[in-house]
């Protein structure tokens, strides 16, 4: 670590955080004793927060109030973290048709959030000051495991507006103190891969971090061009938001002469998991406890895969408790070689998403086309399919908030990205089947978007 690595890490960051009001810092400190406890006294610890947790949330959020009321739910009796399994999972549905009982009636400060999520699914929650600061040290933590920390020159390359419609003059000066550079994930053309290419050769990050496609195509970019990227010191890839494929691992790796680190989580759910260098994806147990349920909601056998459900235990203003991700996965049970007795998640698998082609040949991030439909109010569940350049087709599952003027600005916005002789057909639809994995791909697209 440098002098002005160290100087970030452990002055100009915690600041931040401190004007903020997150107690990220203290709770890192925490993170960092209890990543190396055993596996039983990680246990005892999840149990006596979860008796925390949940008997916090049965006295001040309305919809646990009554629910735990009507099932003799006390949590004070709980014997351990199986006992969960007395609560009804939490999905999407739920939170919309009890948004605002799933308040905290003391909640502090909250920050409204959109995701569609990886289902296509439209959700509008809450996020706390403690949920953040929990996710933040948890971050913090796994970066760390790579010789990395804030501070250390990054590269994020990322498509979510949030992040990139919160370009201030505030949040440019906090990347720049921090030395974290932004590339846009949403169009590749060509000209975009040279300028992303000669971006982090100029910048030669510490890390990189971003969508393990949006990685693995520079990277391929990169070695195409002829351009080396691995006299650069690059220490580590951390990918996440999709999943990854090992073919994308092996691209990454061998153009950035780096490891790829993966990680698992999402903006509702929370930061759930992250890679070891040792190889393992491990779980967040001091703030989160992880089950993989069958399609009836049972828990699966060991080694099986099932959905993946979450509880996070430091979203007491708004809770998350076994939250439905509509990821499948399957837990390990093997104790993982770095000694940390923190549980893996051996396997995610569902996550993926695809590149569109307009017809100028641009190359652009699924994500470029989700938002146009995720963000339309009554749309439940979405599919777009790139049928070909010249056709591209939508499937959207509606309700009665629904404005029928919403499927000529899908239109317009789709040909404006695609091109405007793009035929765009819109099929309002009354469901769209799940994949046999369970989950929905949002984004497909059958052309062809790189040659091989």
């Amino acid at each position: 670590m440098n002098l002005y690595t160290d100087l970030c890490s452990h002055l100009l960051f915690p600041l931040h955080e401190r004007l903020k009001r997150h107690d990220s810092v203290a709770r890192l400190r925490l993170l960092e004793r209890s990543q190396w406890l055993s596996p039983a006294e990680l246990q005892a610890l999840q149990l006596a927060r979860l008796r925390e947790f949940l008997g916090d949330v049965g006295r001040h959020v309305p919809y646990y109030r009554q629910l735990f009321k009507e099932l003799s739910f006390d949590p004070a009796a709980l014997q351990s973290v199986a006992d969960l399994q007395k609560l009804p999972c939490l999905d999407k549905p739920l939170i919309r048709a009890h948004q605002d009982a799933l308040k905290a009636e003391d909640h502090g400060v909250l920050s409204r959030y959109n995701t569609g999520g990886s289902s296509g699914e439209p959700l509008i929650f809450y996020m706390g000051k403690a949920r953040k600061s929990h996710d933040v040290a948890a971050k913090w933590r796994a970066t760390r495991w790579w010789n990395v920390d804030i501070g250390d020159p990054e590269i994020v390359v990322w498509g979510s507006p949030i992040e990139l419609g919160a370009q201030d003059r505030v949040r440019r000066l906090r990347d720049g103190l921090m030395r974290s550079h932004l590339l846009p994930a949403f169009e590749m053309s060509e000209a975009k891969l040279d300028a992303f290419v000669a971006d982090i050769r100029r910048i030669r990050p510490a890390m990189l971090f971003g969508y393990p496609s949006s990685l693995s195509l520079i990277a391929a970019h990169a070695m195409k061009r002829g351009v080396s990227m691995r006299d650069l010191g690059i220490r580590v890839a951390f990918v996440t938001s999709e999943r990854l494929y090992e073919e994308q691992r092996r691209l990454i790796s061998e153009a950035f002469a780096c490891p790829v680190a993966n990680g698992y989580g999402a903006r509702d759910a929370g930061f759930i998991a992250h890679q070891c260098p040792a190889g393992s994806l491990h779980i967040s147990a001091e703030d989160m406890i992880v089950e993989t349920l069958d399609p009836q909601g049972q828990p699966v056998a060991e080694g099986e895969i099932g959905e993946i459900v979450v509880t996070h235990m430091a979203t007491r203003d708004f809770p998350f408790i076994r939250y439905r991700t509509g990821d499948m996965g399957v837990l390990g049970s093997q104790a993982c070689g770095c000694g940390r007795g923190l549980p893996v998640l051996k396997e995610v698998h569902g996550r993926s998403t695809d590149f569109v082609v307009a017809q100028n040949g641009t190359i652009m991030h699924g994500l470029a086309l989700i938002y146009t439909v995720r963000d339309l109010p009554g749309v439940e569940k979405f599919r777009i399919e790139q049928l070909s350049l010249d056709h591209t087709q939508v499937q959207v599952v509606r309700n009665a908030e629904f404005d029928p003027a919403g499927v000529q600005r899908i239109e317009d916005d789709f040909r404006r990205r695609l091109g405007a002789a793009v035929r765009v057909e819109v099929l309002l639809v009354d469901d769209i089947p799940a994949e046999a994995s369970g989950k929905f791909r949002y984004v497909i697209s059958r052309v062809k978007a790189f040659a091989s």
